[in-house]
Order: C-alpha cells, then sequence, then structure tokens
C-alpha cells in the first residue's frame, strides 16, 4: 500500500467501527476489503464484505445513531473518513455523488428484504 496516500490503514481483522457505539462519520475503502459482521445473540454472523470504492458506515451521517454492524478488516485496508461537514461539501461540488449514495443505499435495503423474505420462508 502506498504510505504517502491519504487514509487510515487497518491490519487483518481490526474492528474499524463497532456495532452499538455511535458514530459520525463514514468510510471509503481505498484499498483492501473488509466484512460486515453483527452480534446476533452471542453468535458472529457475517453479512456482507465490501471492497475497494465501496463505503461504509453512512447511516451515521444521516441519524448518527448506534452503529447497526460492526466492520473488521479482511487483509490490510485503506480506508478514508468521511464525516458530515466534509460529505456535504462533497455533495454540494458533485451533486451527482448524493445520487450514488442513495442507489447504493436503495439495493442494500433490497438485498436485506431479500434475505428477510427468504428467511421468513416456511421450509427455513
Amino acid at each position: 500500500m502506498d504510505t504517502g496516500a491519504l487514509g487510515k490503514i487497518y491490519q487483518d481483522g481490526e474492528v474499524i467501527v463497532r456495532q452499538g457505539e455511535v458514530g459520525d462519520c463514514m468510510y471509503v475503502i481505498q484499498e483492501g476489503r473488509v466484512e460486515v459482521v453483527i452480534d446476533e445473540n452471542e453468535n458472529e454472523v457475517v453479512l456482507a464484505e465490501r471492497g475497494e470504492g465501496e463505503f461504509f458506515g453512512e447511516m451515521a451521517i444521516f441519524d448518527r445513531d448506534v452503529r447497526s454492524a460492526t466492520i473488521r478488516a479482511k487483509g490490510q485496508v485503506r480506508a478514508l473518513t468521511v464525516d458530515k461537514k466534509n460529505f456535504l461539501r462533497r455533495i454540494h461540488k458533485d451533486p451527482t455523488m448524493a445520487f450514488r449514495i442513495v442507489e447504493t443505499m436503495s439495493h442494500r435495503i433490497r438485498e436485506l428484504c431479500d434475505d428477510v423474505a427468504r428467511l421468513s420462508e416456511p421450509n427455513n
């Protein structure tokens, strides 16, 4: 990884955000992969993986509520932190960025709905 680039480097297995903690920023993955996990009744469930160019933690920009999942580095990861002020500044410069964020969030909600429907089927 380029040591002169922006962003923070996280080592394999390092927790970037923890479920239940209050968040106030989102992250953009510049290099590497992360896994999204939740602690459900003391069992860890891996929900997804995210890679280079993807983002996570975006809900904290909008609602400043507790984190809904833990994000952990899979291998070495470089991620850029984006707080609300910088997020709004970027949106002002590039309004299409807002559309891309909403589009991604919509896609993730649709996937979640599909997962819930699948788990609700009588054979599961």
